[in-house]
């Protein structure tokens, strides 16, 4: 005969949130699954009647008579006839028991130390706290603001994509193939804006651009291939370059992004952000462009233009891309969708010669196969309502208003730094006093809920440049910012030398 539950179990278990938007049906259905599948009940266990649960949680019990007719429909209760419900056997059919906790270990333990080709955990990574949002002043780059999101146009375009018609069209595994909706988008409403024209065998999405970044540094590049790598540059395309080749190359960068000299010539692939230079935001000129496409035809080497955050742009006049003045296809082009948007999304493209694309495509299914389906479709449905255009449009006002608090309270707060001006993007690169340590900066900095970047680990040489700092402002609000680098401003005093004069 099936027990009954003690009463208490359903306090501790349940747990009312307001979170994730789950009504109360939901939540009490959570929690009857949970408890259910993680075998805390018996088998063929008697639940508390309807009225009994309703009173146990505080809600109406009308909410628990929902949750449990849906849970008998899904087959994880049984509804026997003036008795209650009770939970179905069959559901646990064919599961192992848990695994017993802290088992001993028998016989010889494999050495990981000997079997690990490399270790990516080494390197020299961005680190940013999975906690940010508790920070007061998260002057981090790459995280969104929610106030930002357009919540209410995303989830319309989500709905679409559930619709019956649509869900034919995404359900099934695409193989190697993308959403065609959404590379339609690419080609009319995307790469347009950045004097790109491309067919659609030469587009491939990716789940963001540091995985388009990986898969062309599978496909091209050998231990003795020579990269040309900005120098500061992007940490995780160095690391992925460096899993590959050992000639890394560093090209030095000016208020111009990289300079064309005699160093281009040894290269067989050179890696540049040109619109807005990472970490330093420097914004390369229309005639160094010029050089360096003439550079790569004289020299017969390949471009990796990485077009991360071209899109926010205040002078509304941007550059052109490389690849909009590319002749001879010696640039390979990477753009990201969901940067600005909602970096989760993981949604970004290259845009390459056909046989090239190909190839990267042949690499991907056998790595994930596509980006996942039905989140192309609803950002593609974004694309095409006009969403996308719209929310660029806000972003780049608010990001601008953004920037100008920002320089205005370093200017007043840090005058002894130096920052480069910035024209767009997302974050400010700052340059503080020869005796500044950033990394201890930050120590401290945290400790007073301000989060910042330090710049050390944009070089390629360990511990170079370390008065450097990167300040994000996409996820702070702005009335937040100056009070935030007022107390920077304090801390940077603080740690200032004695023999040196404090600042005003």
């Amino acid at each position: 005969m099936s027990g009954r539950i003690s009463p208490a179990l359903w306090g501790r278990q349940f747990q009312r949130s307001t979170e994730g938007g789950m009504t109360l049906q939901g939540q009490i259905r959570q929690m009857l699954v949970t408890v259910i599948l993680d075998g805390n009940l018996p088998c063929d266990a008697a639940l508390p009647s309807s009225r009994e649960l309703a009173d146990q949680l505080g809600v109406a019990r009308n909410t628990v008579v929902l949750a449990y007719q849906q849970l008998v429909d899904e087959g994880y209760l049984i509804s026997r006839e003036r008795s209650g419900h009770f939970i179905n056997p069959d559901i646990l059919e064919g599961r192992h028991a848990p695994a017993r906790e802290n088992r001993a270990r028998e016989g010889a333990q494999p050495d990981w130390d000997e079997r690990l080709a490399r270790r990516p955990s080494a390197q020299r990574n961005i680190v940013k706290p999975s906690d940010w949002q508790r920070f007061e002043f998260p002057f981090i780059y790459g995280q969104f603001d929610s106030a930002l999101f357009p919540t209410s146009d995303w989830r319309e375009c989500c709905l679409k994509a559930l619709s019956v018609m649509e869900i034919r069209d995404w359900a099934p595994d695409l193989i190697a193939r993308d959403d065609e909706l959404l590379v339609q988008q690419i080609r009319t409403r995307v790469l347009p804006r950045r004097g790109v024209w491309a067919a659609a065998d030469e587009i491939v999405v990716t789940m963001g651009a540091q995985q388009a970044l990986y898969l062309l540094a599978d496909l091209l590049m050998s231990e003795r291939t020579v990269v040309g790598f900005e120098d500061p540059g992007y940490p995780d395309a160095r690391n992925i370059f460096t899993n590959r080749t050992h000639a890394l190359t560093g090209l030095p960068v000016d208020s111009g992004g990289i300079t064309v000299d005699a160093a281009l010539a040894r290269c067989d692939y050179v890696y540049v952000t040109p619109s807005h230079q990472c970490p330093t935001t420097a914004t390369m000129p229309i005639g160094r462009r010029e050089a360096l496409l003439k550079s790569a035809q004289a020299h017969d080497f390949v471009i990796i233009e990485d077009d991360y955050e071209s899109e926010n742009n205040f002078s509304g006049t941007p550059h052109p891309a490389l690849k909009s003045l590319d002749t001879s296809d010696r640039v390979i082009y990477i753009g990201s969708l969901t940067k600005s948007f909602a970096p989760g999304l993981r949604l970004g493209y290259i845009v390459g010669p056909r046989e090239l694309v190909s190839e990267v495509r042949a690499l991907r299914r056998l790595m994930i196969r596509h980006p996942d389906a039905y989140v192309q479709r609803a950002f593609a449905t974004f694309l095409s309502l006009g969403h996308h255009d719209a929310l660029l449009r806000r972003l780049a006002h608010a990001y601008q208003q953004r920037a100008q608090t920002l320089t205005a309270a370093l200017e007043r707060y840090l005058p002894q730094a130096r920052f480069i001006p910035v024209s767009g993007g997302s974050s400010c690169w700052v340059i503080g006093p020869d005796w500044l340590d950033a990394a201890q900066l930050a120590v401290a900095a945290a400790q007073r809920g301000i989060l910042i970047e330090p710049g050390g680990v944009f070089f390629m040489t360990p511990d170079a440049h370390r008065n450097c700092f990167r300040l994000g402002f996409s996820s702070i609000p702005i009335h937040k910012i100056d009070a935030g680098i007022r107390q920077l401003g304090e801390l940077l005093q603080e740690q200032a030398p004695a023999s040196r004069p404090s600042i005003a």
